[in-house]
């Protein structure tokens, strides 16, 4: 298999016929030897019925039925561990990215050398507080993480099947994209694009801000560290405060109130005790993600053409 175009499903049902004849015609400027690999992850509108009707006219179309919404990140990697291309084309199905962006992307790829061509818009779309969050969403991750994934990257990337391979290794249960495609290395090679505004985003700000604590806790420590600095300091600063009272009492003579030292005590003893919680959660958050081990999804069928397959595991 030459290439695989990749895309998942969620509440698409507006565009998913326009993007199965415009992905399949990128595709074949290409090569015959293609495959699309559609990942319906938990729809609720009419999207699988609507795509198993064009599995029922095309057999290069693969449609994974996921038995829930498990998230747009997993439905991806879902999608990715299917693929069966040298290439594989990721790409959202909503028509903002366009699937016209393969050739663009294959020539750079062929120009470069590289194994991974990703699109990064040169102006975010969307309104001024869609912009802002997004823009300080990235800042803050990549403050916190040391990375430096671009603020406007999108989902469209171009990769080779040794990256895909790589990319597949990682075994995260609470997965952020984003975070594995940087970590995951190779020479990688961005693509200026344009995208378009055709649907509204799902990511409200709950949902943005449950992202931000799956990237941050999947990817830093820092607030485990921070948490770790904050105990250390007020632990300082309560015995620097301990001292200060004796030197009072000792030197000067002056009255030491009941208040004083109680309050200093609880002071020292909360600092001994957020510094303790902060080395203890270190260690206990990496045990807590790797000892669930829950699949990241569950397939309910695979319609390939007019055959369907059950299945219960990615």
């Amino acid at each position: 298999m030459k290439l695989s175009i990749v895309a998942t499903l969620y509440q698409s049902a507006p565009y998913i016929e326009e993007f199965y004849r415009r992905a399949s015609a990128a595709a074949q400027r290409l090569t015959d030897d293609y495959e699309i690999v559609l990942v319906n992850d938990g729809s609720p509108d009419d999207s699988l019925s609507r795509a198993v009707r064009i599995t029922e006219t095309d057999s290069r179309v693969v449609l994974i039925d996921l038995s829930r919404n498990f998230g747009h990140h997993k439905a991806m990697m879902t999608g990715l561990s299917y693929a069966q291309g040298e290439r594989v084309f990721l790409i959202d199905s909503d028509l903002e990215e366009e699937p016209e962006w393969l050739i663009e992307f294959s020539n750079q790829m062929e120009n470069d050398g590289c194994d991974v061509v990703y699109g990064v818009q040169e102006k975010r779309k969307g309104g001024f507080f869609e912009r802002w969050s997004g823009a300080w969403f990235w800042r803050l991750f990549n403050v916190l993480t040391g990375m430096a994934i671009p603020e406007n990257v999108v989902t469209a990337r171009l990769m080779t099947r040794r990256y895909v391979d790589a990319l597949l290794l990682h075994c995260e249960r609470e997965v952020f994209f984003a975070g594995l495609l940087q970590i995951t290395g190779f020479n990688q090679s961005q693509k200026i694009v344009k995208k378009h505004n055709t649907s509204h985003t799902s990511y409200n700000l709950r949902r943005k801000i449950a992202l931000f604590i799956v990237a941050i806790t999947s990817f830093s420590e820092t607030p485990l560290v921070m948490i770790f600095y904050i105990g250390f300091l007020l632990f300082l600063s309560s015995l620097g405060y301990l001292f200060f009272i004796l030197i009072r009492w000792v030197i000067y003579s002056q009255q030491i109130l009941g208040w004083t030292s109680l309050i200093a005590s609880i002071w020292l003893l909360g600092g001994l005790t957020i510094l303790f919680i902060g080395v203890l959660g270190i260690y206990l958050s990496r045990i807590f993600l790797e000892t669930k081990a829950r699949p990241i999804t569950i397939v309910r069928h695979i319609y390939r053409g007019k055959r369907t397959m059950e299945d219960t595991s990615p």
